[in-house]
């Protein structure tokens, strides 16, 4: 008992002791923060106005509105200049458009909290409503490069009759007629190939130069524009925005095939136990041996060697197993065996060297037939020819990209009025993960930061990423100092990777 007495008196004294100690430390003063004065070294940014497309307008998660209007890059850039900037905004935070009152383009997507989903609200913006100008941002969602020199353009593309001076007008005629002291031209190129990869390259390459290709009046929508045309466009686009001697920045076309859209659905999405994987490969026993057969007479008959033969009977064969397991899709590269046999369409699982697009994940594993349980896409019945990026179809696109942004690299390398930003670099790097202050962004979807809920267009977050890039692009070329200026860059934390559903 006597030692309980001892320890509480030594606690009690240290109780005593404590009070009579001062613990409060003093304060260490923050340490001074050198303000670092924005030096333009005498560009004029007093009329800025940006052309480009659905980049430029802010577009993301699928659609047009307010909020990612204002958090567009050229907006984002006018508030760093300290310039008005006017925009064509939309009515409304829902997106999407109607005519009529019919909604005619969706309402922007939200994330759900399983993946992307449309607002259920019904959009309010009506697609014939002209608003009253002049605008600085001439982004025209949809625009491909021989597009923003189309008289009566916005006919055509609704987003741009809602600020067309005129209805003949020309995206880069109303620019123009504002008298630009900077600009920024970007995305450009970008859906000279985005509608061919987004349908699963069912349009034409149109990159050879022949007379009917070097005339976009015989282009699809989904086509890729031939390089010579983008070249003549390009270059006459830039040599009229400085003609005055405005000054300015283009962006060079990233691998759009990068994108989210094309990287999200896995090449073997398809799950199957042991004994549904052993009935379907029973199902398609007859195919497989009648592409065998078909092989073997062309060997017997045309120049073709067995070893071609083997080759693309291994390609063709298909077959299921327990655990995942890859589609089946149309493949129009294949040899055409219906002449021999109508029952053998040109199918094949696919690989990972091939690219499902997003909206493939809609139709995978649905039935074609409803009445038909063995029609189930991608496994009784192939993917049509939209759904899926071949690698020919993906070299197509890559090699019309090299080529556009050789065009534009020389045209910029030539006029000393324009730097060039490293649009396709930003996005190379993000596929892995690209710093923005204490952010790593990827391209993966939802998650990544970068890429919004479409898969392709960029989070607003992505939009102040592409900003300071072209910030950084006119230090380099004009000897300013955004980069090191005090509030010379967009912070990562002041925009966001996505919108509330509340948000109307």
């Amino acid at each position: 008992m006597k030692n309980y007495k001892y320890i509480a008196l030594f606690l009690l004294s240290l109780g005593v002791i404590s009070c009579d100690v001062n613990n409060e430390l003093d304060a260490i003063p923050a340490e001074a923060v050198e303000n670092v004065a924005l030096n333009t070294n005498g560009l004029d940014f007093s009329k800025y106005v940006s052309v480009g497309a659905s980049f430029t307008a802010g577009y993301t998660d699928g659609a047009m509105f307010i909020a990612a209007q204002e958090n567009s890059f050229p907006n984002i850039l006018a508030g760093i200049f300290g310039t008005e900037f006017k925009q064509p905004l939309m009515n409304d935070n829902i997106g999407g458009l109607v005519y009529g009152g019919a909604a005619v383009q969706p309402p922007r997507f939200y994330f759900d909290g399983a993946g992307p989903a449309r607002l259920s609200a019904t959009p309010t913006t009506e697609l014939t409503a002209v608003l009253s100008g002049p605008f600085n941002n001439f982004g025209a969602p949809g625009a491909k490069s021989f597009h923003l020199g189309v008289p009566g353009y916005g006919q055509l593309n609704p987003y741009f009759g809602r600020m067309a001076s005129s209805p003949t007008a020309t995206v880069l005629g109303d620019a123009l007629a504002q008298n630009p002291t900077f600009f920024t031209l970007s995305e450009i190129g970008g859906n000279d190939v985005l509608g061919y990869a987004l349908s699963g390259g069912s349009g034409v390459d149109r990159s050879p130069n022949t007379a009917e290709n070097l005339n976009p009046a015989n282009y699809g929508g989904n086509d890729i524009t031939n390089p010579n045309v983008f070249a003549q466009v390009f270059s006459d686009m830039v040599t009229a925005l400085t003609a005055n001697g405005a000054k300015g920045v283009v962006a060079n076309v990233p691998y759009i095939t990068d994108l989210a859209n094309f990287i999200t659905i896995p090449y073997n999405p398809i799950p199957m136990d042991a004994a549904t994987a052993g009935a379907v490969s029973s199902a398609y026993a007859q195919y497989n041996g009648g592409i065998q057969q078909a092989f073997a007479y062309l060997v017997a008959v045309t120049p073709m060697t067995q070893e071609m033969a083997d080759a693309e009977i291994a390609k063709r064969t298909i077959s299921f197993t327990a655990g995942q397991n890859a589609v089946v899709i149309m493949d129009e590269d294949l040899t055409d065996l219906t002449a021999i046999n109508p029952g053998l369409i040109s199918m094949r699982q696919t690989t990972s060297d091939d690219l499902l697009v997003l909206a493939s994940s809609a139709i995978i594993g649905t039935l074609a037939d409803p009445s038909n349980p063995a029609s189930v896409n991608g496994v009784g019945v192939p993917l049509a020819d939209q759904w899926a990026l071949t690698p020919q179809e993906q070299a197509s696109i890559r090699t019309a990209t090299d080529a556009y942004n050789t065009t534009i690299a020389t045209v910029a390398a030539s006029n000393p009025n324009v730097a060039l930003v490293d649009f396709k670099g930003v996005l190379t790097e993000a596929s892995t993960g690209i710093m923005f202050d204490n952010y790593t962004m990827t391209t993966s979807l939802v998650t990544g930061g970068l890429v919004s809920l479409d898969g392709v267009h960029l989070t607003a977050r992505g939009y102040a990423l592409m900003a300071n890039k072209i910030l950084a692009s006119i230090d380099v070329e004009f000897g300013s100092n955004f980069t090191t200026a005090t509030n010379g860059l967009a912070k990562a934390g002041d925009y966001p990777t996505n919108y509330s559903p509340l948000l109307r």
